[in-house]
């Protein structure tokens, strides 16, 4: 059709394969005959209205068909009293085209909507309408869309009662609209009140808002219908009997079925049922204001379905009505209701609505002492367990929901005492529907149930910390003492000598090496022969290596040729000087791991030694000696050095081949003689006093050898506790002993000893050590006033040493002044006594700090049980250090590199040190637990970078921005990071104290070396 009407009076049926209309219209006019009950149109294939193309009638109107049905644009019109449009695979509804049911006129609309307004029963045929889709004009719909694949709506499909049944999509775009608006009943159920000017607002899912006019007031209407499942229409309200225009409520949108829910609705634009507003003045005939009209409410918008979108700027209302201006209450907002049809639930959920743009249910405004209409209802089915609202959406994390509803209430929070110290709740799809809710550790480093990490799942497997403290405890004890035993079978229980079996060994207390006099034997030709023993200068350090003077001593002056023996020593300083490499590789060493320093370094000075004994023994020609049978048979000069390889000496012999008759006699007179101490002091070299065969027999001149050895081994217990570091002060005990228990022992031999410092560098290093000086000597008119240091004696006399108190008294006046350079020759120092000895100089180093820890101390005996105490505490040592390393690691890879690595092997080296110097062997235990100690000691480091790098990182979390969610994980990740390092400091602490214990069990096996009483002391030598 192009340009053509068609009018039908009565009814009209049409049979078509296709209808095209352009600017046409066909008009069916089914009067007012009751036996016109409606028109049928039927196209098989394809209707299409375009250019103002219109199909109206006054009667009921059906539509079949079983292809598209399009209206193209502006002006494109079906109308009807009555309008079902069924059977078509696609309705198209393009911008400015219409689809409306019923027709503007109230009666028209009243006629459709007056069984409803007047009931609130809700029509079955809304909820469960027929399948066949045949039309019915005794249903209740004004306006069907029914077995309809696609609805897209771009225009306006616009009816009181709009039912859209068996459709799979509706989809109403940007300019499309499907409205019910102002299509409702004029009065209805919950209809408005007029009394005395005063409209009130009509009710539907909210009350209506109360009119109020000079003083008088009008209740709103009430509300009524079912929220769960409302079909109801908006109501009217009321106005003067004069005034005839009615205020309608909104009408009913119904979409789906509870058989047939709707696939998918999307919202680009509006779908609305809003009650009437009314914006008119009232007056009486003679034009005075008689008061203000209330608002309709709301209607209804019921959709079953499975999927709704609503895009943005779209919207879904069902507003009540505005109120008039003199006072009009407002109407009250209709109802929405979701009815959704197949929720999934678990791990298939899905989400049934996008929701961007609006849903209103707002009530209509007032003014003037009117009230505004309440709110209408916007509901869902209720939600299965684990989803709540009106969307069915997840209750949130951390929440559960255990019955069925849609209040958001009905989601309790989750127990947190089930929630690990270590773990967040999680997400989980279709929500959580049991009271105990899933979670997460807070990282993949932690393992599930209990987000421990492997050193926590390991303590809880046996009940916990303490539980589990108390069988390590346990265990380790039983392994100590199994180690204990074996120790014990291959090498031996440790012992104590009683003072009864004391014997001269002196030499084993430290790492032995023996001087190359006790290697070959000492026969008594060597004593006799023996001239003097000059010592080296120096720390033998890399710095500062061993080196001779070049003035030869008074003593051998008679023996050497002068030029020749500065050759010598430029010679012998030569070999004694280390190479540059030796120092460097210390010095790394240092840093790195310092006991392998010291090992290097003693590795080092043996090697020096060896080579010195072998330069002097084998490659130098012994052309500085007199002698020739001395250069012949090169036995004139013979290298030796201290067992802690801290001091060397030279001793020279008498070849017996001399020309001068008179040396014999000058060599026997040897006294005053200095004796340097080993050692400097430091824990790994404790000051000693190093007594070889030789230098016994040279004493035993005048001193018998078990009287020397008694006190070189008393001397030596009291020398091992002094410190460099506080020598001012702990020398001073060494000085009293020498009082009470040496020199008045030693009075009756002769013989007097004294301590002094010998032999100072240029750098400031000096050597302690004793000058032995034997009475008559010197007369009291051969000494003279020394310009270097002074003595101030007052030594108590033994009880039996009365009978030489006079020839006492004398040498002490004539000792009090006495200068060594002048004495001794050559060896510049003086002697240290109390009043002096705080001039005494010492020098700091960067190891002061662990000076805490190791320090040489006084045996306490029980050797065998300090030894199982440090086993105990060895193992139990290497136990946390394993466990603080777990620890470490599951905090942060880099933490686990930075405390195993800073110092590379301290942590975790003193446990097979400690081994080592347990089962080993003498002579060599000692210095192997000095190895141990240092390996303890050093390791302090390592734990000091744990607690720097957890504190670093603690300091840290507490500067992120609070709103970070990682802050309070990152917290509680390492709030217990100092139990584990704390627990280490305390047992290394402990294993020092133990193996100071040990090495001085050790080194002093006997314990009567100790004794304050001169008498018991010496007593015990002689019993």
């Amino acid at each position: 059709m192009s340009d053509s009407i068609i009018t039908v009076f009565g009814a009209l049926r049409v049979f078509v394969k296709m209808l095209l209309m352009w600017n046409s219209k066909i008009l069916v006019d089914g009067g007012r005959n009751t036996f016109v009950t409606a028109s049928v149109l039927e196209v098989r294939n394809l209707v299409v209205l375009k250019q103002n193309s219109s199909i109206s009638s006054n009667s009921n109107l059906g539509m079949y068909g079983q292809g598209l049905l399009h209206l193209i644009g502006e002006g494109d019109t079906i109308k009807g009293q009555r309008l079902s449009l069924s059977l078509f695979y696609n309705i198209t509804v393009g911008t400015g085209s219409l689809l409306q049911a019923p027709l503007d006129e109230d009666e028209s609309r009243s006629l459709v909507t007056k069984a409803m307004c007047d009931s609130e029963a809700c029509p079955l045929d809304l909820l469960t309408p027929p399948d066949d889709c045949h039309f019915n004009y005794t249903l209740s719909f004004s306006l069907q869309i029914c077995r309809v694949e696609d609805l897209i709506v771009n225009g306006i499909i616009k009816g009181s009662i709009i039912q859209i049944h068996r459709a799979r999509t509706v989809i109403v775009n940007n300019t499309g609209m499907i409205t019910a608006s102002e299509l409702g009943c004029d009065e209805g159920i919950g209809k408005g009140n007029y009394s005395n000017g005063a409209g009130s607002g009509a009710g539907h899912g909210g009350r209506g808002g109360s009119g109020y006019f000079n003083g008088w007031v009008s209740n709103g209407g009430e509300e009524y219908g079912n929220a769960a499942l409302p079909c109801e229409l908006g109501s009217g309200a009321e106005g003067p009997d004069h005034f005839d225009t009615p205020v309608a409520g909104g009408g009913m949108i119904v979409m789906g079925s509870i058989q047939w829910p709707l696939l998918t609705l999307k919202i680009f634009g509006s779908l609305t049922a809003d009650g009437q507003s009314f914006l008119k003045v009232i007056g009486n005939d003679n034009s005075s204001m008689i008061g203000g009209h209330g608002g309709g409410s709301g209607g209804t918008i019921l959709l079953f379905l499975q999927e709704l979108e609503l895009f943005r700027n779209s919207s879904i209302t069902v507003i009540g009505g505005n109120g008039g201006s003199l006072g009009g209450g407002g109407g009250g907002g209709g109802r929405v209701h979701f009815h959704w049809s197949n929720i999934h639930v678990g791990d298939e959920y899905m989400p049934v609505a996008s929701i961007s743009g609006s849903i209103n249910n707002s009530g209509g405004a007032s003014n003037k002492g009117g009230s505004y209409g309440r709110k209408g209802t916007i509901t869902g089915k209720e939600c299965p367990k684990g989803l709540y609202g009106t969307f069915c959406e997840e209750c949130p994390v951390g929440t559960y929901k255990d019955v069925e509803g849609s209040d958001a209430n009905l989601c309790f929070p989750c127990s947190l005492d089930l929630l690990p110290s270590r773990a967040n709740f999680i997400y989980r799809r279709g929500g959580v529907d049991r009271p105990f809710c899933p979670y997460r550790c807070i990282s993949e480093k932690y393992r599930m149930p209990n987000c421990f990490t492997p050193l926590e799942e390991l303590m809880y497997t046996f009940g916990g910390p303490w539980p589990f403290s108390v069988i390590l405890s346990c265990f380790l004890v039983l392994l100590a003492i199994l180690l204990s035993t074996l120790r014990v079978k291959f090498v031996g229980y440790g012992s104590y000598r009683d003072a009864d079996s004391i014997e001269s060994h002196s030499h084993r207390h430290f790492p032995h090496l023996l001087s190359l006099s006790e290697v070959r034997g000492t026969r008594a030709e060597e004593t006799q022969s023996h001239v003097y023993r000059m010592y080296f200068m120096g720390p033998n350090t890399f710095r500062e290596p061993w080196h001779l003077p070049y003035s030869p001593p008074n003593a051998i002056i008679e023996i050497v040729y002068e030029d020749a023996f500065n050759r010598f020593i430029d010679e012998i300083n030569s070999v004694a000087a280390y190479h540059w490499w030796e120092g460097s590789v210390h010095s790394i060493l240092c840093i790195l791991a310092y006991p392998c320093a010291w090992t290097w370094k003693q590795w080092r000075r043996r090697h020096k030694i060896h080579r010195l004994q072998d330069y002097v023994k084998s490659e130098y020609d012994h052309s500085c000696l007199r002698s020739c049978r001395s250069r012949a048979l090169y036995k004139g000069m013979k290298v030796g050095a201290t067992p802690d390889l801290m001091v060397a000496y030279i001793d020279f012999f008498l070849g017996g081949d001399e020309k001068r008759l008179d040396i014999v006699s000058i060599i026997e007179k040897r006294y005053p003689m200095c004796i340097i101490f080993g050692g400097d002091g430091s824990y790994m070299t404790p000051y000693n006093l190093h007594s070889d065969a030789l230098l016994t027999n040279l004493i035993g001149q005048h001193v018998p050898a078990t009287v020397w050895n008694r006190l070189v081994a008393g001397m030596n217990a009291q020398l091992r506790i002094v410190r460099n570091r506080s020598i001012r002060s702990s020398l001073i005990p060494v000085i009293d002993w020498i009082n009470s228990h040496a020199n008045p022992q030693l009075e009756f031999h002769g013989v007097k000893i004294e301590v002094g410092w010998f032999q100072a560098t240029a750098s400031g290093y000096y050597q302690l050590g004793v000058l032995v000086v034997a009475f008559g000597d010197y007369s009291s008119h051969q000494l003279e006033k020394s310009d270097v240091l002074y003595e101030h004696t007052n030594e108590p006399s033994r009880e039996d040493a009365t009978s030489e108190t006079e020839s006492l008294t004398q040498f002490d006046q004539s000792w009090q002044s006495l200068s060594l350079k002048r004495v001794t020759g050559v060896v510049n120092g003086g002697l240290v006594n109390k009043a002096n000895v705080r001039f005494l100089h010492y020098r700091w180093d960067f190891l002061y700090p662990l000076s805490l820890l190791l320090r040489n101390r006084k045996p306490i005996g029980h050797l065998d049980t300090v030894q199982l105490f440090i086993t105990i505490v060895l193992l139990a040592d290497i136990s946390i250090t394993l466990l603080m390393l777990l620890q470490f690691y599951w905090i942060s890879l880099v933490a686990f590199l930075l405390v195993l690595l800073v110092l590379p092997l301290s942590l975790l080296s003193p446990f097979p040190a400690g081994l080592n110097a347990l089962f080993s062997k003498e002579p060599r235990r000692a210095s192997l637990a000095r190895i141990y100690a240092l390996w303890n000691a050093t390791s302090f480091v390592n734990i000091g970078v744990a607690f720097v790098y957890a504190i670093f990182l603690y300091v840290l979390s507490t500067f992120q921005p609070p709103n970070e969610t990682n802050m309070w994980s990152n917290r509680r990740e390492t709030e217990k990071w100092w139990i584990m390092p704390v627990i280490l400091v305390i047992f290394k602490s402990t294993q020092a104290q133990l193996v100071d214990w040990h090495i001085a069990n050790l080194e002093m096996k006997d314990i009567s070396l100790f004794c304050p009483d001169p008498d018991a002391f010496w007593a015990a030598e002689f019993a």
